[in-house]
């Protein structure tokens, strides 16, 4: 018997895993902030990173910088693959879907500032010691911030 909200995929899907009801997977995720986020370079060959989110209403933010491949990369195609793994548990989850890249912070106390913000908090799990320090840091480093909104997932989760 399977866990709630799985079902075999049939024919040659049945190789990749499971195929897994996108709030049963949301839910797993929920209780993770590592993943590695996989783009798809000018070549059409995929690059990946690894990254922290944070995942609120369905949407995962990440923080990124602008003078990445990562960032390149979702700017000229949004479609990303978002992977989760546990190997404690053998777990794991493959997010397919697209992102919306926020404009560089430019200053401390513009939206995106105010997001990398809100990011911290949920990924860290608390206030950063010193908020003024922090968002300089974003300014300096060229950050913004990813949304990847998934539109179906593969994988199992135990």
């Amino acid at each position: 018997m399977l866990p709630d909200g799985l079902r075999v995929r049939t024919g040659l899907q049945r190789w990749y895993g499971f195929a897994m009801d996108l709030d049963t997977a949301l839910a797993w995720a929920a209780d993770r902030t590592d993943a590695v986020l996989i783009t798809i370079r000018r070549d059409g060959r995929p690059q990946s990173s690894d990254i922290s989110y944070a995942l609120d209403d369905g949407v995962f933010t990440i923080s990124v910088t602008a003078d990445r491949a990562k960032t390149a990369n979702m700017r000229r195609d949004p479609r990303v693959v978002l992977h989760l793994t546990d190997r404690s548990l053998w777990s794991y989850l493959s997010f397919d879907g697209t992102v919306e890249v926020s404009p560089v912070t430019t200053e401390p106390g513009d939206a995106t500032s105010d997001a990398l913000v809100a990011y911290y908090e949920r990924v860290a799990g608390k206030p950063h010691d010193d908020w003024d320090e922090y968002r300089a840091a974003m300014v300096a480093e060229q950050r913004l911030v990813v949304r990847f909104t998934p539109t179906s997932v593969v994988g199992q989760v135990r």
